[in-house]
């Protein structure tokens, strides 16, 4: 069972992964206007993964005998300069959920709900790889900088990229 301070912060959680869907289907949109399908691609996959990352919260406060409560979400960010910019600001927008799930992990602790925490582990783990993932496309960015051979080649790597659901 869940401590009400607890399921008020997982619904917080929520809501900031139906948000941070939205932000990188507004990526995803720059990419599509710039005509850039496998970076429009990318996001799209991040849009999926940040809905089924809120789908799993959802499930988890549902199984524990916890209520989700929906809240609104503001307008996420639309205008972009380029898609290094893009990447430098899903790079921000990750740490700043990896600082959220991070104290999330501390809450569960403090409370010794090892359920909580078990299952925040996923979340943890998870974080490490969307702060990579980020990283590793703006080093290639920064070093083919304005050179549009280099940025296709990126776009259609990106293009590769699949959505795989959470087991």
């Amino acid at each position: 069972m869940l401590s009400k301070k607890l399921i008020d912060a997982i619904n917080d959680q929520i809501q900031f992964e139906y948000y941070s869907a939205f932000i990188y289907k507004a990526m995803q949109a720059y990419f599509e206007d710039e005509d850039l399908p496998g970076m429009a691609n990318w996001m799209d996959i991040q849009f999926q993964e940040e809905m089924s990352h809120a789908e799993k919260l959802f499930q988890f406060v549902c199984e524990t005998g916890g209520r989700v409560l929906l809240q609104s979400m503001e307008t996420p960010h639309n205008d972009y300069n380029s898609p290094l910019h893009i990447f430098e600001e899903a790079l921000r927008h990750e740490q700043i959920v990896t600082a959220k799930i991070n104290d999330l992990m501390d809450l569960a602790q403090q409370e010794k709900n090892h359920a909580a925490q078990i299952f925040l582990q996923w979340f943890v783990t998870e974080q490490i790889e969307e702060e990579a993932n980020a990283n590793h496309i703006i080093a290639k960015l920064k070093r083919v900088k304005e050179d549009g051979r280099g940025l296709m080649m990126i776009d259609q790597e990106l293009a590769k990229r699949v959505f795989v659901p959470i087991a």
